[in-house]
């Protein structure tokens, strides 16, 4: 059927190149309606999924800490920041209308957190259902595909070989990976965003709305609360480009430099919420228990991410899984003791915890997973 299809788009397309202003394309609907669509004004024809299993797919690592700088250990290297996106299930996903977003604060440690009235144990739009998107969102343009237990990496910002400037950073220069890369946005400093590595397809930028005032998306190198999430009936940019949509922290100008995105929590697909380790004490909660009940702190300046912990027992479950699974885990505390990454080389199928708290889903990882031999 598929065939028959794609015989007919090449046919109309060729006719209608012939003459467009004489052919029309006639499309009956299920319910029996004709739509008459002029050839003129069709500039391409394609298919999409329908969504699927959007559920399955979590937030696997993210890494934002930056690296050393040789022979410079006053300072540091930090826009190279990435993460990657996981199938933890056995169908695939397919999920149109896919974003991304950071809270407000940028920092779980600010001692400006404005969502929190006197004697409140979470802040107040918690219980109205929605999030406060900091700054300005990126957006897959195209649905995302991910086979069973498979994953996808998303470079934030220097979409480059790093490592021949910063030997301990990471190399983006991969076909495969996806880049946030979106220069007419705003967002369009160039120390954050020199010209993605021509390995990387054009097709796999995504694209951004700011809607605060930065020139670069402020995701917190010490400890983001970080989400993605799926609009519902409308599109990223239509979402954030509605008005409507914007709101303030109580007490805050109502300027560019406060202005949040009100994500509603139902859209959210999975969050993870960090702390910088030596500031746990002063930090407060952003997201409620429905999207991450816990926490996960980290330590910056060393290249260290967060990571997901291994659910054995689900792993385990996995017929042909056994003979594959390394132990011996040596990046950091995850208590199953499985070196995922490496279970992985070996065809293993991986599934990682995902109870809604970073505390039991996640720990810190010595290194992003991008790095290991």
């Amino acid at each position: 059927m598929k065939k028959i299809l794609f015989l007919l788009v090449a046919m109309f397309a060729f006719i209608s190149n012939i003459n467009a202003q004489v052919w029309d394309m006639v499309v009956t609907h299920s319910d029996g309606t004709v739509q008459v669509i002029k050839a003129s004004e069709v500039k391409n024809v394609t298919f999409q999924a329908p969504d699927q299993n959007a559920d399955q797919v979590i937030i696997k690592e993210l890494y934002t800490t930056g690296v050393p700088i040789e022979n410079d250990p006053k300072n540091f290297f930090q826009m190279d920041k990435g993460f990657i996106l996981y199938n933890n299930g056995g169908k695939t996903a397919v999920i149109s209308n896919l974003a991304i977003g950071i809270l407000d604060p940028y920092n779980a440690q600010s001692v400006s957190n404005a969502w929190y009235s006197a004697g409140a144990t979470e802040p107040s739009y918690v219980s109205q259902g929605w999030v406060p998107a900091a700054c300005g969102i990126w957006y897959f343009p195209n649905s995302l595909i991910i086979e069973p237990y498979s994953q996808v990496v998303i470079c934030c910002m220097g979409a480059i070989d790093n490592t021949k400037t910063y030997p301990q950073s990471i190399n983006y220069a991969n076909k495969d990976y996806y880049t946030m890369y979106d220069p007419e946005s705003g967002f369009k400093n160039p120390k954050y965003y020199p010209t993605p590595a021509d390995v990387i397809p054009t097709s796999q930028y995504l694209k951004a709305v700011e809607y605060g005032q930065a020139n670069a998306w402020p995701l917190s190198v010490t400890s983001p609360g970080f989400f993605i999430f799926q609009t519902k009936n409308t599109t990223p940019a239509a979402f954030a480009n509605d008005a409507s949509n914007i709101t303030y922290a109580p007490g805050k100008a109502q300027n560019k430099i406060n202005a949040v995105l009100k994500v509603p929590t139902d859209w959210i697909i999975d969050g993870v919420e960090v702390y910088e380790k030596i500031n746990e004490s002063k930090s407060k909660k952003r997201f409620g228990s429905d999207v991450d009940a816990g926490y996960v702190m980290q330590t910056v300046k060393l290249g260290h991410s967060v990571y997901r912990n291994v659910d054995v027992e689900a792993t385990k479950k996995i017929e042909g899984n056994a003979d594959k699974l390394v132990y011996n885990y040596q990046y950091g505390a995850d208590p199953s003791h499985i070196d995922a990454e490496a279970s992985m080389k070996k065809g293993a199928k991986i599934v990682y915890m995902d109870t809604n708290n970073s505390t039991s889903d996640f720990h810190e990882r010595k290194q992003f997973s991008l790095r290991d031999k």
